[in-house]
């Protein structure tokens, strides 16, 4: 028999209010329970930032949080942030540079990279290549990605 719990959480601003096992990761709530399926599972052992969502303002792996944890926190996804056009320059930069290709790390690479915007308004590449090291992209898209944070750091110094 399967242990739940009640819980309330905010999620892309959306109060939500369900019953989940005690054991369901958060990144599998947001995609199974609420059909959020940007955040994606890969390792499953917070290694690699696919499942890379925000919690109450700060990045964690979806893969390493309960969603019981979430109770009372407000969650917000790639498809939030997106919707919010928060990160619209970011979008725009990894369109423009081809940072994109099989897709599969860019929405953590975006939350990832979006924290890195929040805290700074200047960064080398060595620093948003430190800041992204939890991130991996399998197509080795790295220059690209590293390119598009750089541009868009780049058009927020004026």
């Amino acid at each position: 028999m399967e242990h739940a719990l009640d819980c309330t959480l905010t999620v892309n601003g959306t109060r939500v209010q369900r019953r989940i096992p005690a054991r369901q990761h958060l990144v599998d709530f947001l995609r199974d329970e609420l059909g959020l399926t940007g955040s994606h599972i890969g390792c499953e052992q917070g290694v690699c930032g696919a499942c890379t969502v925000r919690v109450n303002g700060e990045i964690v792996r979806g893969c390493l949080m309960l969603a019981v944890q979430a109770d009372g926190c407000t969650v917000e996804t790639v498809e939030g942030l997106s919707d919010s056009r928060e990160i619209a320059k970011l979008q725009k930069a990894f369109h423009q540079r081809n940072a994109l290709q099989c897709g599969f790390c860019t929405p953590g690479m975006l939350l990832a990279a979006q924290d890195l915007l929040s805290k700074s308004r200047k960064a080398s590449r060595e620093e948003i290549r430190a800041h992204l090291s939890g991130n991996y992209c399998r197509c080795t898209g790295y220059q690209a990605i590293i390119d598009a944070i750089e541009e868009v750091l780049s058009s927020d110094e004026g």
